[in-house]
């Protein structure tokens, strides 16, 4: 194993690269996040659309990154596109971050010319998924490119979360905030923190095109000078050889869907565990619009809830340490099940004025969802050992398209089935108040489709078969043949 310490592949990463790493994921919220969780609301009540045609927009797309993802994958992983100058998966990050930005901004362009127009919402979201893979796949090819350390990892993974989690900070609470205050037909309005009134703009309204605009560009800038921060602050370590880029094929992605077992069980848990958190990213708006009531409100809930997945983060390793991996996910997936009943309470009309229920259950829910749903990422570069130790190839690039691929079909259902359930039952969104079948189709997509969810997902997780003792066993190995031939 020395031999390999000198050589890199047991490295302990700095500070620097652990944050400059994170940065990327970070930036892949600022751009692709902001599209997963504002998308629906705004082609629904400012572009116009109905919640069929939005949500069918999003089925389409994703069943194109279906054979898109795993395409990309085989690329990646068999092409140098730096031609070794950059590495083999960062300059992805440079010569696709710009048109990634462009396109992301496009779906907001603000001309009245273009408002409802199916075709053109259809076109620019295809165009931003496509880009987006040929970023987000090299980018989580790289998790397991930096370290073979199982522990390096793990402490990666916090850091990586942490930004993650700061990117759904940005998103999630500070985004419709600036939003509502660029919009027009303002009010002073009680945001439910410390009193404090804003001047707050209808963001449901069709004037405030220009509003989400210039906001969603500013947060696509930013997330490209720190898809920077992660292009110029790594260095790949664990790489294949040449040989084995050369002798990747199409074909390896049904071997490591048929062998490697660790792969499918955790790419089901990816599946489950994104529908349920995307369900609830997707309908988020929604609840606090008419379910709840105070729109107002839901920045500061939502930066109470963002708390857990910057400031806990690092109790994820000691939790896990102490009480396995199987385990740390039973305990948060329960934790997102209580915070989602005390949402369902705050929802009925004798407490809708009760924000403190608001407070209390988005941070139970977001610690649980943030803590499931983050720490997951850690069992991706074993999933590539356990694929590397069999087929004695390593295809990060393939591995990481499939488990992008489970992503993203879990972020598709969660923005379609809300669609399809708001357009089956009536809901209006030109329409200030929802009539009662429309208010029940948001709240099981709020409350009820997803705590079923995280049911499933506890059981899925029961079935992965790693250890952490066979993961080093299993890195051991692989370190020990690769020193045999050199």
């Amino acid at each position: 194993m020395s031999s390999n310490i000198a050589t890199g592949e047991f490295a302990k990463l700095s500070w620097k690269e652990k944050i400059s790493y994170g940065a990327g994921d970070l930036a892949q919220n600022l751009i692709f996040g902001t599209i997963g969780s504002m998308l629906l609301f705004y082609l629904t009540t400012v572009y116009g659309v109905s919640a069929a045609a939005g949500a069918t927009i999003f089925l389409i797309v994703r069943w194109i990154s279906v054979f898109w993802d795993p395409w990309v994958g085989t690329v990646v992983d068999k092409s140098n596109l730096g031609r070794g100058r950059f590495g083999k998966y960062r300059p992805y990050l440079l010569y696709f971050g710009i048109p990634l930005t462009l396109c992301s901004a496009m779906l907001f362009l603000p001309f009245e010319s273009l408002r409802g127009n199916i075709g053109y919402a259809f076109i620019s979201y295809m165009a931003t998924a496509l880009i987006y893979s040929l970023v987000n796949i090299p980018y989580g090819a790289l998790n397991a490119s930096l370290t073979r350390d199982n522990d390096e990892v793990s402490k990666l993974t916090t850091v990586r979360m942490t930004e993650a989690n700061i990117g759904n900070l940005m998103v999630y609470t500070f985004l419709p905030l600036l939003v509502q205050l660029a919009s027009p037909n303002k009010e002073s309005k009680d945001i439910g923190f410390f009193g404090i009134h804003l001047n707050l703009g209808d963001f449901t309204d069709p004037s405030a095109a220009k509003a989400y605009f210039w906001v969603m560009s500013g947060y696509m800038i930013i997330g490209f000078l720190l898809l920077m921060v992660t292009f110029f602050g790594i260095k790949e370590r664990v790489l294949p050889t040449q040989q084995e880029s050369e002798n990747v094929h199409y074909s390896d992605l049904f071997f490591e869907l048929k062998e490697n077992k660790p792969l499918r069980v955790l790419g089901m848990f990816f599946l489950i565990s994104f529908t349920f958190m995307f369900f609830g990213n997707t309908v988020w708006p929604f609840y606090m619009q008419y379910n709840v009531g105070h729109p107002e409100w839901m920045a500061f809930i939502n930066l109470i809830g963002a708390i857990p997945g910057i400031f806990l983060v690092f109790l994820w390793p000691i939790v896990r340490k102490k009480i396995g991996k199987k385990q740390f996910f039973y305990i948060f997936l329960w934790l997102f099940i209580v915070g989602q009943l005390i949402l369902y309470v705050w929802s009925l009309p004798q407490f809708r004025n009760n924000i403190a229920l608001g407070y209390i259950g988005r941070f139970l829910m977001q610690w649980g969802i943030t803590a499931a749903t983050g720490y997951m990422w850690s069992l991706v570069p074993e999933v590539v050992s356990y694929g590397e130790f069999h087929s004695k190839k390593r295809v990060a690039g393939i591995i990481n398209s499939l488990m992008g691929l489970f992503f993203k079909i879990g972020l598709a259902l969660g923005g379609i089935i809300p669609g399809y359930i708001n357009a089956f039952l009536h809901f209006d969104g030109t329409a200030k108040q929802q009539n009662p079948l429309a208010l029940l189709g948001i709240q099981w997509s709020m409350i009820w489709v997803p705590i079923i969810l995280a049911l499933v997902a506890m059981y899925i997780m029961s079935r992965y078969p790693l250890s952490d003792s066979d993961v080093i066993q299993i890195n051991t190995d692989i370190s020990a043949a690769k020193t045999q031939h050199i």
